[in-house]
């Protein structure tokens, strides 16, 4: 009887936290006797704009969104290159990868993404923020720990 496949989905984006989170899992969760594998890299960009007032309340131009656009459709290709330098890295070609980018508010797309994927394990980096910073700015992790239908694991950087 062929085991059903797991399916471990990594959070990444721009930080060392997150591709520190990415080789933890690698080591940990994803051994070579486990080839049943799956890999989920999920990088979410921010909301596009379909209009945008400066601080001075002028409305950008359509090129300049179009540009903040394509700034950012580089940054998801950039750092989905760097998540797979980091699994060349651990010679993790038997490893089953499929790369996702969401648009929208992180944590939303990420809990969204866990249970529509129906991933086993999330596992995400912790940006290490201390409590009044987490307190204004929010924090993704400690969201997605609460509200996501799988296990959690957040990984703080030693």
């Amino acid at each position: 009887m062929e085991r059903r496949e797991r399916k471990i989905m990594v959070a990444v984006d721009e930080s060392e936290e997150s591709m520190y989170a990415l080789s933890w899992s690698i080591s940990n969760l994803i051994s070579d006797t486990n080839n049943n594998s799956k890999l989920v890299l999920l990088y979410v960009k921010p909301p596009s704009a379909v209009y945008s007032l400066d601080s001075a309340g002028y409305i950008f131009s359509s090129e300049t969104i179009d540009a903040l656009e394509r700034y950012s459709t580089q940054l998801a290709k950039s750092v989905m290159k760097r998540a797979e330098a980091i699994c060349r890295n651990f010679d993790a070609t038997n490893i089953n990868i499929e790369k996702v980018v969401g648009t929208g508010e992180a944590k939303s797309v990420i809990c969204n993404a866990a249970k529509k994927l129906e991933v086993d394990t999330l596992v995400m980096g912790s940006h290490g923020y201390g409590f009044i910073k987490r307190t204004l700015l929010g924090s993704v992790s400690d969201y997605c720990a609460k509200n996501a239908k799988c296990p959690v694991v957040i990984v703080k950087q030693p």
